[in-house]
Formats: structure tokens, C-alpha cells, sequence
């Protein structure tokens, strides 16, 4: 797997994608703010579709999208379980029984123990949003190139497909795609007065970026049957 191949077919697709196809890219700016649609289209864009697709469809699209949502949100619960834990670690009260008689409930754990158990869970959340992360991340890309929603919550599938490619290089991909858009929507955003216009304008120009990277990065070894 070559990081810098990737980046640079993405590149190349997204520029063919957009550039001079001033209708796709307008409508394409109406779908970030309709965003299913939007959805709806990575997963054409994921799909393994070579040149970028026309936007067509838009029932499909619509439904495609709000797939594709259902499926993150799936993925993300145990993320949104780690993110309240220690807020309920530390407010719930103990039992009555295990309070002196008259001195109100007290918190499940002192605020010594909370912070320490606060520190356990956010390490943990990091590993877990990793792990997850680069499994959703599969995820989106298999439904796309099946079309059945089933085959996103595989997992046994997914971690044999990610495991072949390599559990760090799929971060260090990942994290290669996120720094490179992360850096580009830095520089334009000091642009003065155009700079947020620009962004606006290129973000379809990022999303299809972030898309057909994740679909190369999927087709880097052959997805189990």
C-alpha cells in the first residue's frame, strides 16, 4: 500500500470530478447542505465507480445516504456510551442502604477515584475510537460496493479484510488522509475574506477526496467473499 499513490489518484479524481463540471459541482454543493444526498453520493464515489458519477438517481441517493447515516451512528454507539460513563460514574448516587442514615445519597465514586477512572476510560475511548473508526470506516466501503446494509456489520469480515492490509497501516492511512485535508482546510482558512468562501466551496472537492481514498485503501487487498 503506497500512501502517496493514494493521495494522488484521489487527488486526480476529485479534480476530474469537479473541475469544469460547474453544474455536478453546484449541485454537489446543494447536497453538503442536504447532506443525504451527499451521503448518498460517497457511496457511489465508494463504490469503486471510475470517473466520478454522475449525480442522477436522487431517490437512490436519499436512501443510500440515510444507510450510510444509520450504519455511522451503529458504529458510533459505543463510542457515545465511553463519552457519558464517567459522568455517570461520578453523579449516580449509591443506595440509600450504603449511606449513614440521614446524610443523603453520595456520588458511585469520590472525586479522587472519578478523576482516575475518567483518565482509564478516556485511554480507553482513544483505542476504542481507533479501532472502530478504521472498522466503520470498511464498513461504509463494503456496503457500498454490496449494497446490502448486512454486509456493513460483518465483523468477523471486516477485521479478516483489515487484517490482511495491516491494522497500522490502515491508521497510518487514515491518519495520512486526515492530516493532508486537515492541513489544505488550515492554509485556505487563512486566506483573509475568501478563505471560509473557498472552503465552502471546495468542500465537495474534500469529501470525494476522503472517498475514493478509503475505497483505494479497501482495494489494497482483495475483500473476503
Amino acid at each position: 500500500m503506497d500512501v502517496v499513490r493514494l493521495i494522488s489518484e484521489s487527488f486526480g479524481y476529485a479534480k476530474d470530478a469537479i473541475w469544469g463540471r460547474w453544474v455536478r459541482w453546484l449541485l454537489l454543493l446543494v447536497s453538503t447542505i442536504i447532506f443525504p444526498f451527499m451521503y448518498g453520493y460517497t457511496v457511489r464515489v465508494m463504490s469503486g465507480t471510475k470517473p466520478a458519477p454522475e449525480l442522477e438517481g436522487w431517490i437512490g441517493l436519499f436512501v443510500d445516504g440515510i444507510k450510510l447515516i444509520v450504519i455511522t451512528i451503529v458504529y458510533a454507539i459505543p463510542l457515545m456510551v465511553l463519552t457519558v460513563l464517567p459522568f455517570l460514574m461520578y453523579f449516580i448516587p449509591v443506595s440509600a442502604t450504603v449511606t449513614p442514615a440521614g446524610s443523603g445519597p453520595e456520588p458511585l465514586l469520590s472525586p479522587e477515584l472519578a478523576i482516575f477512572a475518567a483518565l482509564a476510560i478516556l485511554i480507553i475511548f482513544i483505542l476504542a475510537a481507533v479501532i472502530i473508526g478504521i472498522l466503520s470506516t470498511f464498513a461504509a466501503v463494503r456496503f457500498a460496493r454490496t449494497g446490502k446494509m448486512r454486509e456493513a456489520f460483518r465483523i468477523r469480515t471486516l477485521l479478516t479484510h483489515i487484517g490482511t492490509i495491516g491494522w497500522i497501516r490502515c491508521f497510518i492511512a487514515l491518519l495520512v488522509m486526515i492530516i493532508v485535508i486537515a492541513i489544505v482546510e488550515f492554509v485556505l482558512a487563512l486566506i483573509p475574506l475568501i478563505g471560509p468562501v473557498l472552503l465552502f466551496l471546495l468542500t465537495p472537492a474534500f469529501i470525494i477526496f476522503s472517498a475514493r481514498y478509503v475505497a483505494l485503501l479497501y482495494e489494497s487487498a482483495p475483500a473476503p467473499v
